[in-house]
């Protein structure tokens, strides 16, 4: 749980940031007292609402911010045999946070189709992606993405990384994954949380 300023989301009113978002039964209960964010994030957490959680955070967070936390939890589980595209597409989308722009962003679709969407990095790729103007794959033309696109290639991100491997560790993830999207949502990099 949280007591700290989250100083990366602007909108203090959780209920305004719910809109849209498909929530457990249990979740939803919890906006009938119209809460504060920080209190309905604690409280999620305090029952153990961890993927109810995780889709509030991501669409809590800027868009920066919430793709940042996508890469951190797909490089979770990479090890020496990670294949080399997958840690290519979560680099590429890396890049996107450290310089958003459109040359960055185009590079990132074609590395996340060829994956196949199957993967934690696939889907953080696809946060970098969704998180520009302009989704167009011609450049004669300008379409935006939905505002809220990023958020669920966030949440695919650390879902499918949280429930990677061994089925006992998922909880110890999400908790991690949590805690890791606060501290940025704090101001913080999400690093070296344990």
């Amino acid at each position: 749980m949280t007591n700290t300023d989250l100083i990366k989301i602007k909108q203090p009113n959780a209920m305004a940031i719910c809109e849209g978002i498909e929530f457990e039964e249990e979740a939803t209960a919890l906006l009938k007292y119209n809460p504060t964010v920080i209190s309905f994030i604690n409280e999620l957490i305090a029952q153990k609402l961890y993927t109810d959680a995780v889709r509030f955070l991501a669409h809590a967070l800027p868009k920066r911010e919430a793709t940042w936390w996508a890469c951190l939890c797909a490089r979770k589980n990479f090890t020496d045999t990670t294949p080399e595209n997958e840690l290519k597409a979560v680099e590429f989308a890396e890049a996107c946070v450290y310089q958003p722009n459109k040359e960055n962003r185009k590079i990132i679709l074609p590395i996340a189709e060829a994956i196949g969407f199957k993967t934690a990095a696939s889907w953080a790729a696809m946060a970098a992606f969704w998180s520009g103007n302009d989704i167009s794959p011609i450049p004669e033309a300008i379409i935006p993405p939905d505002e809220k696109l990023y958020a669920k290639a966030v949440v695919g991100a650390i879902m499918l990384s949280a429930t990677q491997g061994d089925a006992g560790t998922i909880n110890d993830n999400y908790s991690l994954f949590l805690k890791q999207g606060l501290h940025i949502a704090s101001g913080g990099d999400g690093r070296n949380i344990e």
